[in-house]
Formats: structure tokens, C-alpha cells, sequence
């Protein structure tokens, strides 16, 4: 009988499920509501009883399944699948590996969220096999993995990888939520964009964008891409600003990891090319060019279904 991998990947929001083979395509896919009440003590079990009801739905036995890959968000030690702590769920010093183990009787290897999102682009999406290859998401926050010689790197205490709080302006930067300023978060992230370009646009009343915040006191990241294709001046400074410090931050990195792929994600990646040329520019001005020749900048193409696929190849490796 062939057997299928499970691919979850914990949001705050929302729980992405989904049975997948042993060639990475998703057979099933569905998600629930993250529940976070009482420090997330339900999630487990929210988990198993879904995956239990989607076999049934599916007229399948719990045989089917040969094992789990879970990615979840905050400090974990990757050995023994123990969270330390995840803000955004509630847990402090939770065993997830061994709670979902025991609820679902099936073997569960556990990885950060961003992690398992690059390891999904590696193996089915815009990685295209690439065993050395940088992402970077760029949504609410800046997330990122990086995968070196097929394998995903993790450090000394799980916290290779945080991209996003790579320091891009050493002095008088803006508060990150980390504790830090200058955090490369708190430019190239959705949120940073949009108040980029408020700032920018507040100084321009010619910009269509000052339009928008007057009227609805708020700019969108999306906002801003589409302004700057229309040659809105505010737009287009607020995202070469994002391009040089974002530039200058994959370029370091990539001085060090020499990755052949670099996969752009996240919400921001919508912007496309609009973004892309000018991160590619920057990019070149700071890489080696040796490494600059070596390296594609690509927009991940698996979406939404990059942590599931990531999740069901981390399982594949756990067997």
C-alpha cells in the first residue's frame, strides 16, 4: 500500500494541513482555526482529530500514513520537537513532538515555520532542487531559511535563519518587536513598507499615496507597488530604500553561503517585478560578482502550500 507523508504548518490564524506523497504532490489539503485559548492547549488535539476525520472522509485508515512534519512558529529545539516559547500561540516550554506523537501514534519531526516554507520551495516550487538556497519571506515580519548542501541549517540552539532581525541601520533605526532597532524587519516587511512610504508620502502631497492616507490614515503594502509601476515618486523611493538595505542584507548573507537560489516569498513577493529589478540591482552592487553569477533571484511559486510540502519532506527525512 502506498503510504502519505502529513504536512502541518501552525500559523497563528489558521492550521494548513495536508496529505501529501512521497514525491511531494499534495493528495488532500484543508485547514482549521487555530485555537489559542488556554496558551494553546487544544491545538494538539485539534490537529489529530482533523487528520482522523479527513481519513474517514476519504474512506481511509489511519495505516495510510506513514508519518508527520510539522512547522511551528518560535524557539525550538529541533532534536526533541520542544518549543520554548511561541508568542503567538502561547506555548512556553511545550513538548509538541511528544503531545502529537502520543495523540496521533504516528512518528512527528517538528521545525521552525520559515524553515519548512524554504525546504517546500526547495523541493517542489521555485528552488527547483537547489541544494543551496536562500529564502526570504517578507509578510507581516521577515522570515527566512537557508539551506546548505540539501540541509537546512539551524545553529547552535535552533536560531540560524532569522533573517529578518539581521541589523540593516546600525544607529537610529526603528523599534523591531525583537527589542532591537534597525532590524531589516522593520523595512523590507509589509508593515515597514507601509510606513516607509507614509512617511514618504507625507512629504509629497503630489503622490497618490498622500491621497490615500489622508482618507483612510493608513497605507498598504500593495498600495505602494502599484503607485511606484505608475510612476508615483513617494512609491518608487520608498521601494528603492527597501531595495538597498534589502539588497545589502542577501548580498552579506550570500558573500558566506554561496547559494545558487534565492527565493523571495511572503505577501510582499505579490509585488513582483516591481520589486525584483530593484532588488536584483542592489544586490549585484553588493555581492562578489562571482556569487552574484551564481545566484538566481526567483519569487516562490508554491504559496501558501510551501509549509506543507516542506512539513511532508521533513517527515520523508525522519523516516
Amino acid at each position: 500500500m502506498e503510504k502519505w507523508l502529513v504536512g502541518v504548518d501552525l500559523g497563528g490564524t489558521t492550521i494548513k494541513i495536508a496529505f501529501v506523497t512521497f514525491d511531494g504532490h499534495i493528495v488532500e489539503k484543508w485547514e482549521v482555526p487555530t485555537n489559542i485559548s488556554h496558551d494553546g492547549k487544544f491545538i494538539v488535539k485539534d490537529i489529530a482529530e482533523s487528520i482522523r476525520a479527513k481519513l474517514e472522509q476519504l474512506s481511509e485508515s489511519s495505516e495510510k500514513l506513514a508519518s508527520i512534519g510539522m512547522g511551528a512558529p518560535g524557539f525550538i529545539d529541533m532534536k526533541s520537537g520542544f518549543i520554548f516559547h511561541a508568542v503567538n500561540i502561547g506555548w512556553r516550554d511545550y513538548p509538541l513532538k511528544q503531545e502529537l506523537e502520543k495523540e496521533t501514534g504516528l512518528p512527528v519531526v517538528v521545525d521552525n515555520d520559515a524553515n519548512i516554507a524554504a525546504i517546500g520551495e526547495m523541493w517542489r516550487g521555485a528552488g527547483d532542487g537547489e541544494g543551496n538556497l536562500l529564502m526570504v519571506t517578507l509578510g507581516t515580519g521577515v522570515g527566512g531559511g537557508i539551506i546548505v548542501n540539501g540541509h537546512i541549517m539551524h545553529g547552535t540552539n535552533g536560531m540560524a535563519g532569522e533573517i529578518g532581525h539581521i541589523t540593516s541601520i546600525p544607529e537610529g533605526g526603528f523599534p523591531c518587536n525583537c527589542g532591537k532597532t534597525g532590524c531589516i524587519e522593520t523595512i523590507a516587511s509589509a508593515t515597514g513598507i507601509a510606513r516607509l512610504a507614509k512617511e514618504n508620502a507625507l512629504k509629497d502631497t503630489s503622490s497618490s499615496l498622500y491621497k490615500i492616507v489622508t482618507e483612510k490614515g493608513e497605507i498598504q503594502s500593495k498600495d505602494v507597488a502599484s503607485a511606484a509601476e505608475n510612476g508615483d515618486q513617494a512609491a518608487i523611493r520608498t521601494l528603492d530604500e527597501v531595495a538597498f538595505h534589502l539588497g545589502l542584507v542577501l548580498a552579506n548573507l550570500s558573500n558566506s553561503i554561496n547559494p545558487g537560489k534565492i527565493v523571495i516569498g511572503g505577501g510582499v513577493s505579490k509585488a513582483g517585478q516591481t520589486l525584483t529589478s530593484r532588488l536584483q540591482k542592489e544586490f549585484n552592487r553588493f555581492a562578489l560578482p562571482r556569487v552574484s553569477e551564481g545566484a538566481k533571484l526567483t519569487i516562490a511559486t508554491l504559496g501558501n502550500d510551501a509549509g506543507v510540502i516542506g512539513g511532508a519532506w521533513l517527515a520523508k527525512q525522519n523516516m
